[in-house]
């Protein structure tokens, strides 16, 4: 576990946090609508990639300054600013004061600006900003050069793996499972190398099938897309949605040659077969073998699921093969 202190003046700014991998929706919105803290309680993530003003066009940036910056593929506009922001729920943090003034164009509440809008409230040093408008995730992001992280040397608890359903509360798909699709459909893209894909039957085809359809060529041949993670038989499937690590975001990797892509865990599970997944009692749990009829929304909403477009082409754009031709037509028709 570790806890992140003002640089300036080394007061807490946030209470003990472990360290997870970023989450792919993490540059996912909803215009317009209510968007729920990004991170979980007692977590946080460090984004690698520039994040923030200014921004600029890959164009007038040039392809080389592009690739240092890890875009490889016309993508508007391009963040420049500091990378590896320490990014935690508003929840967790401790000792700032916001200053709104210092939002930027916003709707109904805060965004990033040009200054950072939250200060340390004891020495007065910006040490990061506040999200919290509508179609935004709720975020602190604090910036690497105004806080340090200190290790508290104690292992963070055990955090079992809980299958996430594809329906929110209010019975829409989630824009976590939107945004993971669009993370993994460009990386599906990328491995099925031009050929066309055979996508096992369920909520895989539900996810990717019309994407697939649409953006690569029809069959036969197919190259066979398959399930592959902990407690599944082994597939021999060229391509395989695996978990990804909670902590490291790596994907769990297949025995043999199939090209792994990663899902987050919690939507893996849900794919692997979960089964039940609405609600439990507040005390106590179901006995065995009993299954809830009180579901508080739809096992599916009444259209279509299509995968999270501006994850997709982020994802796409700062992928090195996407400067391969076939992919560079196809992110084009995007």
């Amino acid at each position: 576990m570790d806890l992140f202190v003002c640089a300036g003046c080394g007061a807490e700014l946030s209470v003990p946090v472990e360290r997870v991998a970023l989450p792919p929706e993490a540059h996912a919105s909803n215009p317009h609508a209510w968007m729920p803290a990004l991170m979980e309680p007692g977590t946080y993530a460090v984004d690698p990639d520039p994040w923030g003003r200014p921004w600029r066009h890959r164009e007038e940036i040039g392809a080389s300054e592009a690739a240092a910056l890890g875009v490889y593929a016309p993508l508007y506009p391009v963040a420049t600013g500091p990378r590896n922001m320490v990014v935690l729920a508003p929840g967790d943090t401790r000792g700032t004061r916001l200053l709104p003034e210092r939002s930027g164009d916003s709707c109904l509440g805060v965004v990033a600006g040009d200054e950072p809008g939250l200060l340390c409230a004891g020495c007065g040093l910006g040490v990061g900003f506040r999200e919290d408008d509508c179609g935004v995730w709720q975020t602190v992001r604090y910036d690497p050069g105004a806080v340090v992280r200190r290790s508290l040397g104690v292992p963070p608890p055990a955090a079992p793996v809980r299958p996430l359903p594809p329906v929110d509360p209010e019975g829409h798909w989630d824009v976590r499972w939107t945004a993971a699709a669009g993370t993994a459909l460009a990386r599906l893209l990328a491995a099925s190398g031009g050929r066309a894909l055979r996508l096992p039957a369920g909520l895989p085809t539900v996810m990717f099938g019309r994407a697939v359809e649409r953006l690569l060529p029809a069959g036969p041949p197919f190259l066979t897309v398959g399930l592959a993670g902990p407690g599944l038989p082994r597939t021999d499937a060229g391509i395989v949605l695996v978990p990804a690590d909670r902590r490291t975001g790596e994907p769990w990797r297949p025995a043999g040659e199939a090209v792994p892509v990663p899902l987050p865990a919690p939507v893996w599970a849900r794919l692997a077969g979960a089964g039940e997944t609405s609600p439990t009692p507040v005390s106590g749990t179901l006995p065995a073998q009993v299954v809830r009829d009180d579901y508080p929304h739809p096992d599916r909403p009444a259209y279509l699921f299509h995968p999270e477009r501006s994850t997709l082409r982020r994802t796409l754009a700062r992928m090195p093969e996407v400067r391969q031709p076939w992919l560079r037509a196809l992110y084009d028709r995007l």
